[in-house]
């Protein structure tokens, strides 16, 4: 759709006028060009301080393997390091004439960033449980039997979406996978509130007051609110584009500025917060033996 059409309809649904600069920049061929190197940029850059950070953790402790903390470090540079290389070579990904390959490009990354943030929930549902004595053996089977079940689900969709005899299908399949995307947000974002309330309610309680305590506080607050911010409205942005793909429809070409703010908010900003939030490093090995705390391990 074109760019005037795009912000009348925006502005019709916001309920007040968009500015003429609106229009132009949604309209403009430089424009749609320069915004998706920029976006590239911008993930290009995340990818590397998550490569950084990662690097940092595995010479402070080398000895202790994979933890959650590398793991989550690990992920988010992979999920920046393919959303660079899809927004550089963007206008190239249109000539992909098999339909299920582009949509694995487009799509993939965020089932990719949904693994990486849950991982987190996973965590801190970890250590909720052992602080209340409650059983977590079920915890990482769950974790993993989720994620595969989203992967696959949305993998069948994707075949539905592109390789349907039936047209009507085919658009049915479109449909079923931004609602199925769509309710894939709100569970993370509902696992967030969830375990990230009850692990601050829980530090709120802890009787000893310390600078640590007070720490671990605003991370896990910030962490909260930002990753279950941007998952509501990541489902919010692909729900309406699920009724209105005329207007709405993210990942195309003719859609610059909305990509640029959509992205904006439900990656590239959070993933920003959360690695500089989640910056420090664990503890050194102690002469002893080292030994994690979990608290600090898989921040």
């Amino acid at each position: 759709m074109e760019g005037k059409a795009v912000g009348a309809f925006l502005g019709s649904l916001l309920g007040f006028q968009m500015p003429s600069w609106w229009d132009k920049a949604e309209s403009s061929q430089a424009f749609q060009e320069w915004s998706n190197v920029g976006i590239a940029g911008a993930y290009a850059l995340l990818c590397s301080v998550a490569l950084v950070q990662l690097l940092r953790i595995h010479l402070r402790v080398p000895e202790y393997g994979w933890t959650t903390q590398k793991v989550f470090h690990l992920l988010n540079a992979l999920v920046c390091a393919v959303r660079a290389g899809i927004f550089l070579f963007r206008d190239r990904l249109e000539d992909v004439h098999y339909g299920i390959v582009k949509l694995l490009l487009l799509d993939m990354p965020g089932l990719l960033f949904f693994t990486t943030y849950t991982l987190l929930v996973l965590f801190w549902a970890e250590i909720y449980h052992q602080a209340r004595s409650m059983p977590t053996g079920s915890l990482r089977p769950l974790f993993i039997g989720l994620n595969v079940g989203v992967y696959f689900i949305q993998g069948g969709l994707w075949f539905l979406s592109t390789l349907a005899a039936d047209v009507q299908l085919r658009t049915m399949g479109y449909i079923i996978s931004d609602i199925f995307l769509a309710a894939v947000s709100i569970a993370a974002a509902l696992g967030f509130l969830l375990y990230g309330g009850r692990l601050f309610l829980m530090l709120q309680r802890f009787p000893i007051e310390s600078r640590g305590r007070r720490k671990k506080l605003r991370e896990v607050g910030l962490v909260t609110s930002i990753c279950a911010g941007c998952f509501s409205f990541r489902a919010l942005m692909v729900a309406l584009s699920a009724f209105d793909r005329e207007n709405l429809e993210l990942d195309i070409m003719s859609h610059p500025l909305l990509n640029v703010i959509y992205y904006s908010l439900v990656e590239v900003l959070p993933t920003a917060c959360v690695l500089y939030i989640l910056r420090k490093l664990p503890p050194k090995r102690l002469q002893g033996g080292y030994q994690p705390i979990p608290a600090q391990q898989g921040q």
